[in-house]
């Protein structure tokens, strides 16, 4: 990854993209304008959905030329960490509630060579990431129950945003949102401090690889909007 800046990163979920055609729909994204690309990996257990597993993350690694964003919503994670290093993630972000030990587990992906990331769902307070900020580079903060796309924002993780760009300070670590942002909800959460917007459908939407130029409007219209 590159020296660490807050500059606005749009990392599009390629759960919401073609199945079928993963390596395609990456160099599209990332043609059109990504970031990163936000990889959402959910077990039927800490999450009631499955997805996928260190070995897409390793089919898809030579396609992605920007910044493997890796989201694990799974219970337990130590011994997946070292798989997916091995498949090639460059951010490895846990859940807080995911395990007993999380500073263990942050340290484990630090260890394994990749940035650690911690992750908060909507019903857990911003100061369970206090103890944890000397361990992390970037902390999610979850605006829809985690699980599946295409849900409605929840307002009020708007304070939990800024209550935790007001926590890190100086430090060098990014505010991730994950959950509902689009074009209306990205200025709400940029201004907030978010600097990392995940955004699924807001930007598959409409296009195909075949028509990836409509990815690039829709990141463009998500970028413009946050940057107002």
């Amino acid at each position: 990854m590159t020296a660490f800046d807050r500059t606005l990163k749009i990392a599009p979920s390629i759960l919401s993209a073609d199945f079928a055609a993963f390596g395609a729909e990456v160099r599209a994204i990332e043609a059109q304008g990504a970031d990163w690309v936000h990889v959402d990996v959910m077990d039927g257990h800490f999450v009631p959905n499955i997805t996928f597993g260190p070995q897409l993350v390793r089919a898809i690694r030579p396609h992605v030329k920007t910044v493997m964003d890796v989201h694990l919503m799974i219970a337990p994670v130590d011994p997946y960490i070292d798989a997916f290093a091995e498949a090639g993630a460059d951010i490895l972000t846990a859940h807080v509630e995911a395990g007993p030990h999380i500073h263990r587990t942050l340290q484990a992906i630090r260890g394994a060579g990749m940035k650690a990331g911690v992750a908060l769902n909507p019903g857990t307070p911003v100061e369970a990431v206090a103890p944890l900020l000397d361990d992390v580079d970037l902390v999610l903060v979850m605006t829809v129950n985690p699980g599946f796309g295409g849900q409605k924002f929840l307002h009020p993780m708007l304070d939990k945003i800024a209550a935790l760009r007001a926590m890190i300070g100086d430090r060098e670590i990014h505010v991730e949102v994950d959950g509902g942002v689009d074009a209306k909800t990205a200025p709400l959460v940029a201004r907030a401090g978010a600097d990392a917007l995940v955004a699924g459908s807001a930007v598959f939407r409409g296009g195909s690889v075949e028509a990836a130029s409509v990815y690039g409007e829709n990141i463009a219209a998500i970028r413009a909007a946050a940057q107002t």
